[in-house]
């Protein structure tokens, strides 16, 4: 197989992400109302799950597929469990 693809494109949401726990940190800090807090943390996790989503397609463009369209039966049933195992643990998160 090749090598893995890159991932650079996550690169701006993550840092984006980063900022926005520290923000989270300040608020507890400063003490700040509940549901606040909880609306930022929602924001969060949503940033959080574009950036599972786009890594996930990247997965499935180029490493699952290679190994779909390669000579080896081996590579393909591994990276089909893989990604079944994937969609088990990542459910609901």
């Amino acid at each position: 197989m090749s090598k893995n693809p890159s991932h650079k494109n996550t690169i701006v949401a993550l840092r984006r992400i980063e900022g926005q726990i520290r923000g989270v940190q300040k608020m507890v800090d400063d003490q700040r109302y509940c549901v606040d807090i909880l609306n930022q943390l929602r924001s969060v996790v949503r940033a959080i799950g574009s950036v599972k989503k786009k890594i996930y397609k990247t997965h499935l463009e180029h490493c699952v597929t290679e190994a779909l369209r390669g000579n080896s039966e081996s590579d393909r049933r591994k990276k089909i469990d893989e990604v079944l195992d994937l969609l088990t643990k990542h459910e609901g998160s």
